[in-house]
């Protein structure tokens, strides 16, 4: 009992408490029929459906498939985004000219762009592209902008006086005090972008890539493929946020936590 309780007091293990209570909920509803199996089918079913795709390669090629779409998405939703929240924030007019209207548009329900998107630029990969970097863009879109808005005037004052260049203030001044939230929105990003790939491979047209793995096991009524795929779309999803939380504390770790 004290092993047990010593293990749960470490956070990570803490962390698989749910995982484990859900799988163990999963066998016992499977294995005394409580639910219908051909819908909810076993967890060693999963596990051959995983290993058939791994053996296969297909798995691995939808993964692939998904992963570059999803970081060339990212990438330029991002670039985007940074680009339009700085001038948004270091720009006076253009705050006043854009800013209303780039609020507005985001109110929109993300996958309400797609009919709009797939008549401007077709059902292919160039649809698939831009409704990820959309989905990218915003959360840098805000971050950026409120990051930059954030250095404080005495900053900019402390600079002018030393005589920086706007080269200097933006490296010393600007970009150190925006940094943190730059962070979050790309953290963001990362986040919606992911989720922005499963969908346009589930609406638009089929493709390699996870969410069309999972369309075609529904249609077959592979229900141990979907779950395949539901279940690595999610640690894809856990291991990207994992990637980004580590870079971000390896890079800023000069800043002062709260406790």
């Amino acid at each position: 009992m004290s092993a047990i309780t010593h293990a749960l007091a470490t956070p990570r293990l803490r962390g698989l408490v749910l995982p484990v209570l859900v799988v163990l909920a999963w066998i016992v509803v499977c294995r005394y029929e409580l639910a219908n199996t051909r819908i909810l089918v076993p967890p060693l079913a999963v596990w051959e459906a995983a290993r058939g795709l791994h053996e296969s390669g297909e798995l691995w090629d939808h993964l692939r498939a998904s992963l570059t779409r999803d970081l060339l998405g990212l990438s330029l939703g991002t670039a985007a985004g940074v680009a339009v929240g700085g001038l948004l924030a270091v720009s006076r007019v253009a705050d006043r000219l854009f800013s209303p209207s780039f609020h507005a548009a985001k109110q929109v329900a993300l996958f309400a762009w797609i009919p709009l998107m797939s008549v401007w630029l077709g059902v292919g990969e160039q649809a698939k592209v831009a409704f990820i970097a959309l989905s990218a863009f915003y959360p840098v879109v805000v971050n950026t902008y409120e990051g930059v808005r954030s250095v404080g005037v005495e900053h900019i004052e402390v600079a002018r006086v030393l005589r920086f260049s706007r080269w200097q203030v933006l490296r010393k001044v600007i970009l150190p005090s925006a940094t943190p939230s730059l962070f979050a929105g790309f953290h963001q990003a990362l986040i919606y972008a992911w989720l922005g790939t499963l969908g346009a491979e589930y609406l638009l047209e089929p493709a390699p890539g996870v969410g069309s793995l999972m369309v075609d096991g529904r249609e077959r009524f592979a229900m141990d493929v979907v779950l395949v795929g539901l279940i690595v779309s999610g640690l894809v999803g856990f291991g990207l946020n994992v990637l980004a939380t580590a870079a971000e504390d390896r890079l800023l770790r000069w800043r002062v936590r709260g406790v």
